[in-house]
């Protein structure tokens, strides 16, 4: 067949395709607002924030990376008719004034669980909030940084260069500023659009019980937090386990003391490396390739005396190779411990992924995993489904979910407890 004809000549280059426009740089509208950290400043930022109109959007900024303690080093508000505040919390203990103009008004936060504990420490505390990152989540969005969202839907692009600063530095330059001021610029707009689009998902009902449920947030305790140092998987033995144990609650002491984030005074690698090799002494210790560190030969004797009670420990009382926890086994454990419950959960997680998809969003949101596995492992005893399917809504209330999730999984749950059990076992 002969080629079609074309308007091209052979000597003419292939036109390069144009590219998408660079998204414009968000710039602050009204200025960069003065640091406010004195108790008249502060009573004029609530006098102004009490006259505006509509939600309040905030921020805050911790020195995550530098200090051990996670207190906020700058909160930034902004609401329409009020404007753009930059408060210092760090002359103020707590900020009942401010807590007391917030009152009653619509709080927007980006990923809320971050800033939540840090504000609550000065005494800021939501009547009602709105997170932009969950409303992402929860209408499907792949990617729901701040950034993102707002080049997303807003059309801006949002410089991020110094999110990874040390916010505890006085005084704060004033490009960090403006980074922060900018952080709270483009909430209200943003909210407002996810807002619209919560509304036309049919998703708004759930979007306020998951916000509704923030408001009662708390950092959960660690348990076993020296557990998450990394390399601990190349560790072998409970006696060289106890020695991370030892020298991580070691390190964690002098870093709380002197508010330094434990990674300055002694990287994980560090740790690993000394409780492999066990040294006896300073001398051996110092020599002990891979152990290294600001604090390394500050606090030498530290070390030494935690590797030493390592050393000594009862074997009883040494940490074992998986945390002791009341929660179910792990999952790739299940087929041997109780067949019955693997195949429950299969047959859940299956279901679980096709309604997540169904439903645009991610599964981790349908339904906290952990509840899940609690409920699949140790399910209510009624096999009769009138009696199940209550039974099951209750168990998943009782750890925490949501109604709208348990209206969505409680079926899906009670079909696989039901099921499970009808069919064979899982060959192999």
């Amino acid at each position: 067949m002969a080629a079609e004809p074309t308007d091209a000549t052979p000597d003419e280059p292939t036109p390069e395709p144009t590219a998408e426009p660079e998204r414009p740089l968000l710039a602050l509208r009204d200025g960069l607002p003065r640091i406010v950290d004195t108790e008249q400043g502060l009573l004029e930022v609530c006098e102004r924030i009490a006259a505006g109109t509509g939600p309040v959007a905030i921020d805050a900024e911790r020195a995550s990376g530098y200090r051990y303690s996670s207190r906020a080093y700058l909160i930034q508000l902004r609401r329409e008719g009020s404007g753009t505040f930059l408060v210092d919390p760090i002359p103020f203990v707590i900020l009942p004034q401010l807590q007391e103009a917030l009152e009653g008004t619509e709080w927007i936060l980006h990923a809320a669980t971050q800033d939540l504990p840090c504000l609550a420490e000065v005494g800021l505390l939501p009547s009602r909030l709105f997170d932009t990152e969950l409303a992402g989540r929860l209408l499907g969005y792949p990617r729901v940084g701040l950034a993102t969202l707002v080049e997303t839907l807003l059309g801006s692009r949002l410089a991020k260069e110094h999110s990874a600063v040390d916010w505890s530095t006085r005084p704060l330059p004033e490009p960090w500023l403006e980074y922060a001021a900018l952080d709270v610029e483009v909430l209200v707009e943003l909210r407002e659009r996810l807002g619209a689009e919560l509304e036309a998902a049919g998703k708004a009902e759930w979007a306020r019980q998951e916000f509704d449920a923030l408001r009662s947030f708390e950092q959960a305790e660690r348990v076993d937090a020296w557990r998450r140092t990394s390399g601990l998987h190349r560790v072998r033995g409970r006696r060289a386990l106890g020695a991370v144990r030892a020298l991580w609650e070691t390190r964690d002491e002098i870093a709380e003391q002197r508010d330094v984030t434990p990674g300055r005074i002694l990287p994980d690698s560090a740790i690993v490396a000394a409780a492999q090799a066990l040294p006896a002494d300073r001398a051996a210790l110092l020599a002990t390739k891979g152990f290294h560190g600001r604090g390394a030969e500050r606090y030498a004797t530290r070390w030494v005396a935690a590797l030493r009670e390592a050393a000594t420990m009862d074997e009883a009382d040494l940490p074992t190779r998986s945390p002791r926890g009341d929660g179910p086994p792990l999952p790739r454990a299940w087929a041997e411990k109780d067949p019955v419950a693997a195949r429950r959960l299969t047959l859940a997680r299956e279901a679980m992924a096709a309604l997540a998809e169904e439903h645009h969003l991610p599964v981790e949101n349908l339904l906290t995993p952990d509840y899940l596995r609690r409920t699949l492992w140790t399910p209510p005893r009624s096999r009769d489904e009138a009696t199940l399917a209550p039974a099951v809504a209750d168990q998943l209330r009782a750890l925490g979910a949501r109604e709208w999730q348990v209206e969505l999984t409680g079926p899906i749950l009670v079909d696989a407890i039901l099921t499970a059990e009808q069919e064979p076992p899982i060959p192999g």
